[in-house]
């Protein structure tokens, strides 16, 4: 392996790179199994902290994807947890399209870190997992890892969504 013929801090920046590159090619967080789910902790975020740093509420109201209509509006639900990686790079671009869309496109998020339950019934293996619903709740397209703002509003247009600013 080149890092280990390096030396020093040459063969520890390789294996960060390694690491960062692994990390980016994987697209996600590993869903942990009921056995070692993580447990809710008192480090939690104080109330008020979501607006600070895009991250959105958890939410399950409407039961996206069982048939559902969560207000007869396509839902984007995102599947993820507030302590994965790329979950925290989709919590602004999440908060911004529910604001911005507020009306016609329902955004919700569930951290299956804290409530693997969902997890499970949605079959999420990776996150975070954006799964596409339609006005009555029915599934249309399902994403594994980081999306942009950018490509999650092309793949509406693609199903045939588009929305008013």
């Amino acid at each position: 392996m080149l890092a280990l013929r390096l030396g020093g801090s040459a063969a520890r920046a390789a294996v960060v790179a390694m690491v960062i590159v692994a990390a980016a090619l994987a697209g996600g967080c590993e869903v942990p199994r009921e056995e070692t789910a993580r447990e809710e902790t008192s480090s939690e975020a104080p109330l008020g902290r979501e607006a600070e740093t895009g991250a959105l509420p958890t939410s399950t109201q409407g039961a996206p994807g069982r048939g559902d209509s969560v207000g007869g509006m396509p839902t984007l639900l995102d599947l993820g947890a507030d302590k994965c990686v790329p979950c925290k790079m989709m919590a602004p671009i999440l908060a911004e399209l529910r604001e911005t869309y507020a009306g016609q496109l329902q955004v919700d998020f569930i951290d299956v870190w804290k409530d693997p339950a969902p997890g499970r019934e949605y079959g999420v293996k990776v996150i975070p997992t954006q799964i596409f619903l339609d006005e009555n709740g029915i599934e249309l397209f399902r994403h594994q890892g980081f999306m942009s703002r950018e490509d999650i509003l092309a793949k509406w247009a693609e199903l045939g969504y588009e929305f008013d600013t």
